[in-house]
């Protein structure tokens, strides 16, 4: 695994889209591979990726539907975008209130191509693939 690689495609991402607060990669199990989040405890953060890409795994499955591609949870201040990056790991974005989430999706599907590239995986497919 290319870190150092991996980080560099969080930070253009965060360069790309100055809503985006924070950016991690992690496995589907929930390992840190690499943050560009300063004010995110991140190995924590990588871990509750792990269970919240769990939970709509099965919320999916539970409504009869195919494989996840994204989940975004939305606050007041906020939100908080998981996307699958390859079969085996997943992209998180961080945002503020204000930010334009169909551009967020588009650039961060992209940079979940790379990142599949990067960790020598499988891009997800586009319309039904996801993590796991």
């Amino acid at each position: 695994m290319h870190e150092a690689a991996v980080r560099t495609e969080l930070e253009g991402l965060r360069a790309r889209l100055p809503e985006v607060t924070g950016a991690l990669a992690a496995t589907a199990d929930g390992l840190l591979l690499a943050a560009d989040a300063p004010d995110v405890q991140t190995e924590g953060f990588a871990a509750l990726t792990a269970a919240a890409l769990g939970v709509g795994l099965r919320l999916t499955e539970g409504a009869g539907q195919q494989a996840l591609r994204e989940l975004v949870v939305r606050s007041e201040t906020g939100c908080v975008v998981l996307h699958a990056a390859g079969r085996d790991a997943v992209l998180a974005v961080i945002a503020g209130p204000r930010a334009n989430v169909g551009r967020l999706h588009l650039e961060a599907r992209r940079s979940c191509a790379r990142l599949a590239e990067l960790l020598g995986a499988a891009p997800a497919a586009p319309e039904g693939g996801g993590a796991r």
